[in-house]
């Protein structure tokens, strides 16, 4: 049952408190007020709606409870301002009266347990996180003082929360986890003729022995390298042959089970034949790493390389730093708007467009313009990093209209003052990918998957769009 309003938050104990701990903070206090503003839950209303619809019941009457939504945004925001985890972030709420205040929750409430929260933020999804950012964009344009005269556009790679990734590291992942996965489906359906042997203590073997080799540095101790990733490929391959035969035999007896009269052994069949599709799911990705490994050792591409079997839409990216020359995770081309391109001028965050892999400046354009038009906004002036393509941005930005389109490091229309004031402009949004990054969590999604780290990115930039709302209100 979905509760987008909590109930009172003052109590007798209020009374006793100072006046200065019964005010916000100034900047609290200023994203407090547009919060207050009910029509902002309304993405949350509608994706809980449509959920409904899809089970057949009432959102507002079916099931437990919900904790306010009013208080799940705030805690959002929180969390994302200050850098904390879930269970820090529940701690620190819990013991400041200016957080519990601002969360609307009342001296006398206990917070919300940090995996409500967790849940609740899978749930929601990233689509429903851009939303609330276009409505704060737009309540910006309707009642305060800013108008979009300027865009400047740049991507950044956002980081998987995935450790440096080698073929025999995840040939280690995937022998154990598919003896883990393989074990407890075992058990769940109360023993099976095939079993998966886990074969991580012979793979860890050879990781030390690879470790030990490379500590030579020489031109043979490569070679052997490859040899010891080989061995770690077969044993994993070894572990995918058994693991694909239990999940086939896992759904021969989910098939019988559903077949039964007895309702609970149809809920067991239902079950065990998820469990069996988890386990070919850590089969598929395994097989990958397998070819993977192949390749390697006949010395072809990998043109689709698998970082992570725990974050499979996670890509190497170069974009050639270097203190970092290989990023894994996800490209995000972020598009900030301003009322002018003076120094310091501090805009709003579109939902950021991306695409699968390492795409190009020029193949994620699209997405942003699009965004633009959606929200209405026609800045006369934009400014685009050096690696977009001036011909292919031009044709992209025709249905905008703008002014003047400048890339850094072309050729540009305009006087020598212009050039230098858009080349400055320009600069900005570096630094406000560098503050997003430090302050506000971008640097790494703390969410698996591709629609986890979306939903993690788009929090950040909330955050981000209901603090810079406080400026020109």
């Amino acid at each position: 049952m979905l509760r987008l309003q909590g109930g009172q938050v003052e109590c007798l104990w209020d009374e006793v408190l100072p006046e200065s701990l019964r005010q916000l903070p100034d900047d609290l206090a200023q994203i407090d007020e547009l919060l207050r503003d009910e029509t902002l839950l309304s993405p949350i209303a509608a994706h809980w709606d449509k959920e409904a619809a899809e089970r057949g019941c009432s959102a507002k009457e079916h099931g437990r409870p919900t904790i306010a939504m009013q208080t799940y945004v705030r805690l959002l925001i929180v969390k994302h301002r200050y850098g904390w985890g879930y269970e820090t972030l529940m701690r620190e709420v819990s013991d400041s009266l200016h957080l519990r205040r601002f969360c609307l929750i009342g001296l006398h409430e206990r917070v919300p347990d940090e995996s409500t929260i967790r849940k609740l933020t899978r749930r929601l999804g990233a689509e429903v996180v851009a939303e609330l950012s276009r409505l704060v964009i737009g309540k910006a344009q309707r009642e305060t003082r800013f108008k979009a005269r300027a865009v400047r556009i740049d991507s950044t790679v956002v980081e998987a929360d995935v450790r440096y990734p080698t073929d025999a590291g995840l040939a280690r992942d995937g022998v154990r986890t598919l003896a883990r996965v393989g074990r407890s489906l075992s058990a769940q359906v109360g023993g099976t003729r095939v079993r998966v042997q886990d074969r991580s203590r012979a793979v860890g073997r050879r990781l030390r022995e690879i470790t030990r080799t490379l500590r030579r540095r020489t031109g043979q101790a490569k070679q052997e390298v490859l040899e010891l990733t080989g061995q770690t490929g077969k044993l994993l391959a070894a572990s995918v042959q058994e693991a694909r035969a239990l999940a086939s035999e896992a759904r021969e007896v989910a098939a019988a089970l559903a077949r039964s009269r007895t309702p609970s052994q149809r809920r067991t069949a239902a079950s065990v034949l998820r469990a069996a599709e988890r386990l070919q799911t850590f089969v598929e990705r395994s097989q990958q790493v397998v070819e993977q490994i192949g390749k390697r050792l006949a010395g072809e591409p990998i043109t689709d390389r698998l970082v992570s079997l725990f974050d499979p839409e996670a890509r190497p990216i170069r974009k050639g730093k270097l203190g970092r020359p290989t990023e894994f995770g996800y490209v995000h081309q972020l598009a900030e708007v301003t009322p002018n391109t003076k120094p310091g001028a501090r805009g709003f965050l579109l939902p950021p467009a991306t695409k699968p892999g390492n795409p190009g400046e020029n193949e994620l354009l699209p997405q942003t313009v699009a965004e633009l038009r959606r929200l209405e906004l026609a800045p006369r002036e934009v400014a685009l990093d050096g690696g977009f393509q001036t011909k292919a941005s031009a044709e992209t930005l025709t249905p905008l209209a703008p002014e003047r389109t400048f890339i850094a490091g072309r050729a540009a229309a305009g006087s020598k003052r212009t050039r230098r004031r858009l080349t400055r402009y320009r600069v900005g949004i570096e630094g406000r990918i560098s503050h997003l990054k430090r302050g506000r969590g971008l640097r790494r999604s703390r969410l698996k998957g591709a629609e986890g780290e979306r939903t993690w990115t788009g929090w950040a930039i909330f955050t981000h769009n209901v603090e810079t709302y406080g400026a020109y209100a």
